[in-house]
């Protein structure tokens, strides 16, 4: 007897453990459990601010720069663009763009200069001309008219760039952007 009460009692064990796990699965996921995976799932909030080296920052580099080297930067090509969210109260008082760049000693040494220029919208930013190798900051004032939107476009261009082929990289080789962003004036 012993043993049917053992069977019986593990019958009863195992439908029972079936009969939760089947409740389990057919129950709905809580509002809770929701927001969570949306939360988890949610595409990368649009920056003020982006650092060329955070991989986030590719869906605001809109085009002509490459992939990022040393965890730090990235090169550009003669062309770029980056979209960024204006910084709280932009558009009532403005922004300052500031540009963290390198112009490395074989664009120097080939080209001898280059300048770099930029647009918002349909304003044109001052160009500033590069002489020697180094680290710069291109800096210049936006007017809050042109931070009203969510996001703002802001397209760069230098004058001239390495062209394919330069030292063995198959790419067209500008400058080297550390960070880009509009700041709060």
């Amino acid at each position: 007897m012993k043993p049917l009460r053992f069977t019986n009692l593990l019958s009863f064990g195992l439908t029972l453990a079936l009969v939760f796990s089947l409740a389990a699965c057919s129950r709905k996921p809580s509002a809770a459990a929701k927001a969570e995976k949306t939360d988890d799932q949610a595409a990368p909030q649009m920056a003020s601010i982006i650092h060329a080296g955070d991989p986030q920052s590719d869906t605001q580099l809109v085009s002509g720069f490459y992939d990022v080297e040393e965890h730090a930067w990235r090169w550009t090509s003669q062309k770029f663009s980056v979209v960024l969210k204006p910084p709280a109260g932009g558009a009532e008082r403005g922004a300052t763009l500031t540009l963290q760049l390198a112009v490395p000693d074989p664009v120097i040494s080939k080209l001898k200069s280059v300048s770099l220029s930029g647009t918002v919208g349909p304003s044109a930013l001052a160009p500033e001309t590069y002489t020697k190798a180094g680290q710069y900051t291109y800096t210049r004032d936006i007017p809050a008219n042109l931070l009203s939107a969510e996001a703002v476009r802001v397209d760069f261009q230098l004058d001239k760039a390495l062209p394919p082929g330069t030292n063995g990289d198959q790419r067209e080789l500008g400058v080297i952007v550390s960070s880009v962003g509009l700041e709060a004036k």
